[in-house]
């Protein structure tokens, strides 16, 4: 197979998820990625997720999910050999990668403008909390922070229970696939151009696209947003329901399919209620509206309701636990999970998810699993021209 990013050089200087994130889109890809790791201790994330043995191993699950298909090597980019052996790395790389705050790389001597003196070519992707620019660009920024910045955690919840932090780090990664978006863009128009980039992706800019129709009721109707729970605030019905047994999604968008709702669940008498015979009434009266159709749903399970409403053309899905989905038909048939055996370091089997589509000419894998720290240093020197003697010289400072 012929991956879309086959031959293409990727430098992951990054840590935790936004930036580790985007370079295993890119990996998964086929991208050659190359992750550069402090020495000692790596990526942070090596020592994070809810399972000790690992972080000790410096292989914990955080670092697991976003790491595989890429090789690792360890440089001392604070020290004079660490950063030669970067510039060497980068005039052999197409992309490189990186989420330190602003000016880091720079204050280093290995910011943008000195990198590209020794390839032209380069595509540098910068993802911060805030941007290179604004008065915000050196705060520190982690998700959380970046949720409750970007009006997130105002949306999130009810009237209740709002501001609520949505259940994962959705802004790291949103922006890390924003990132790799912008990278791929970014080659495309070098095989145009022969032009090398730099992409500054901002957490925050990032977190408001992806708020797009909450953010466009402001900018376009004047509406300032609130928090709805589990209603659909353009529709109704359209949110969670209770069933006899278990909660249920039902997302009766359009006219014909609150038609059919009430029909299948034994209440056709709704579709002629004057407070539930249009989609703007139904809104006003959403409250009642969801008392009649959770009386009716209270006679069956969730699951037989979504099978039913399903074959009926009506949108409905359980609400189901991360096990449950992983297990479900659905993803095994499309195989998002990826296993590797035995995998070293962790000693064990590993399980991490895939992208979030398949591709004609062979789909997105990573080729190998996630790599011990410092795994490939030597034989990546060594294509670089480092001997054996100079490899144990920089091993001996401390450069690696």
């Amino acid at each position: 197979m012929n991956k879309a990013l086959a031959g293409f050089r990727v430098l992951d200087l990054t840590n935790v998820l936004a930036g580790p994130l985007c370079a295993y889109q890119l990996a998964l890809m086929g991208a050659e990625v190359i992750k550069v790791e402090a020495p000692d201790s790596g990526d942070l994330a090596r020592q994070l997720g809810n399972d000790r043995a690992l972080n000790t191993k410096l292989m914990g699950s955080s670092f697991l999910a976003q790491n595989a298909g890429k090789k690792s090597i360890t440089a001392n980019l604070k020290s004079p050999q660490g950063k030669e052996l970067l510039r060497r790395l980068v005039a052999s790389a197409d992309v490189l990668v990186e989420n330190f705050r602003p000016g880091v790389m720079t204050r280093l001597g290995l910011g943008y403008d000195e990198l590209r003196k020794h390839n032209p070519k380069l595509v540098y992707c910068a993802i911060t909390g805030f941007g290179q620019e604004g008065p915000m660009r050196d705060a520190p920024a982690y998700d959380q922070i970046i949720q409750g910045l970007s009006g997130m955690m105002s949306v999130t919840g009810d009237a209740h229970s709002a501001p609520l932090r949505a259940g994962y780090p959705v802004a790291d990664t949103v922006s890390g696939m924003v990132g790799a978006f912008a990278v791929c863009a970014a080659l495309l128009r070098r095989n145009a151009t022969g032009e090398g980039a730099f992409i500054d992706v901002s957490m925050l800019d990032s977190a408001l696209v992806a708020m797009g129709w909450v953010v466009s009721n402001y900018l376009i109707a004047g509406t300032e947003p609130q928090p709805h729970g589990n209603d659909n605030f353009t529709a109704a019905p359209s949110g969670t329901f209770r069933t006899g047994s278990g909660p249920l999604n039902i997302a009766a968008n359009k006219q014909d399919q609150f038609e059919t709702l009430a029909r299948v669940i034994g209440r056709p008498d709704m579709a002629q209620d004057p407070r539930f015979t249009e989609r703007e009434s139904r809104k006003q009266h959403r409250a009642a509206l969801t008392q009649e159709i959770e009386a009716a749903l209270a006679t069956r399970p969730a699951s037989e309701w979504e099978q039913l409403l399903t074959r009926a053309g009506v949108p409905a899905g359980s609400v189901l636990k991360i096990p449950d989905v992983l297990r479900s038909e659905q993803l095994t048939q499309r195989e998002f999970v990826q296993t590797f055996g035995n995998v070293p370091g962790a000693e064990r089997e590993v399980r991490v998810g895939r992208t979030g589509f398949k591709l004609s000419g062979g789909d997105p894998h990573a080729e190998a699993p996630p790599p011990v720290l410092g795994a490939h240093t030597d034989d990546i020197l060594g294509g670089l021209g480092y001997t054996p003697s100079q490899i144990a010289e920089l091993r001996e400072n401390k450069a690696i």
